[in-house]
C-alpha cells in the first residue's frame, strides 16, 4: 500500500505531548518578537521524530517538500531528516534537484535545529568540490536562517580539510546582529581549530578584539584554560 505525507504527519501527531510542546516553544523562542515567532511544536523528542521518520524512507522529493511546508515543527524536522538521506543516496543530477529545492524553501527551514540537521549534509557536500558562489551569497541574506545554512554547511568542508569558507564567512559575519550567528560562527571556528589550531590562532589574532564575545567563547572552547583567558583578555 502506497503511503503519503499525511501518513507520516498523523504518525507524528499521534505522539504529541502538549506539556513538552510548551517547553519547546519557550526553548526555541516562539514568542512575539522572538526569532521563531509563531512556530508550533507537537512536543516530540528528536529521537522519536527520527525513529518515526525512519519508516518513510521511500518518500521522494515532492512528498518531502510537502512535509517541509507543514505548520508543525517536528513534521518539518522529519522532512529534513529524510531529505538528507535522499540526498546521500541520489546521483549528482538528483542531488542538484534536491539542493535547489532545499535552498528554494529556506523560509520553512526556520529554526536552528532544522538548519543544523541538514545544512552540512545537503549544502555542504554539494558545494564541497564545486563553485561556492551561491553559498557565498547566503552569507549576505537578510534571512537569518540563510546565513546560518551557509556557516553550518562548512562543517562538511572542515571534515575534508578545507577551512577557507569557514574563516571567510566568520570574518564577513563579525558584525552580524544575531546571537545565533555568533554561536554558529564560533562553533565552526572551534571545529576548524581542531583541524588547524595555528590557522584559528591567526584568525583570532586579527579579529579577537572585535569579535562578538559569544563567537569568541565558542571558538576557543577547546583550548587550554590559560590560552582561553589570554584571548578573552
Amino acid at each position: 500500500m502506497m503511503r503519503n505525507p499525511d501518513d507520516l504527519r498523523r504518525a507524528l501527531i499521534e505522539q504529541a505531548d502538549p506539556d513538552r510542546a510548551l517547553e519547546l516553544q519557550r526553548f526555541f523562542k516562539t514568542g512575539k518578537g522572538q526569532y521563531a515567532e509563531g512556530d508550533r511544536f507537537l512536543g516530540l523528542t528528536v529521537p522519536s521524530t527520527r525513529a518515526t521518520a525512519a519508516s518513510y524512507t521511500d518518500f521522494g522529493l515532492d512528498e518531502l517538500l510537502e512535509l517541509l511546508q507543514d505548520d508543525w515543527h517536528e513534521v518539518r524536522l522529519a522532512s529534513l531528516i529524510l531529505m538528507t538521506g535522499l540526498f546521500k543516496r541520489a546521483d549528482p543530477w538528483q542531488q542538484h534537484r534536491i539542493l535547489n529545492a532545499y535552498l528554494g524553501h529556506t523560509r520553512h527551514i526556520n529554526n536552528w535545529d532544522l538548519v543544523d540537521v541538514s545544512a552540512h549534509k545537503i549544502a555542504g557536500p554539494w558545494f564541497l568540490n564545486r563553485d561556492r558562489h551561491r553559498l557565498d551569497g547566503l552569507v549576505d541574506s537578510a534571512w537569518l536562517w540563510d546565513r546560518r545554512i551557509a556557516v553550518v554547511a562548512t562543517a562538511c568542508f572542515i571534515r575534508n580539510g578545507d577551512l577557507r569558507s569557514t574563516f571567510g564567512y566568520a570574518e564577513r559575519l563579525l558584525q552580524d546582529p544575531h546571537d545565533l550567528m555568533h554561536k554558529a560562527c564560533g562553533w565552526m571556528l572551534r571545529e576548524a581549530g581542531k583541524r588547524d589550531i595555528d590557522a584559528l590562532r591567526a584568525f583570532l589574532a586579527r579579529h579577537a578584539q572585535v569579535m562578538p564575545r559569544t563567537m569568541l567563547r565558542y571558538a576557543i572552547e577547546k583550548m587550554e584554560p590559560a590560552e582561553r583567558l589570554q584571548w578573552m583578555a
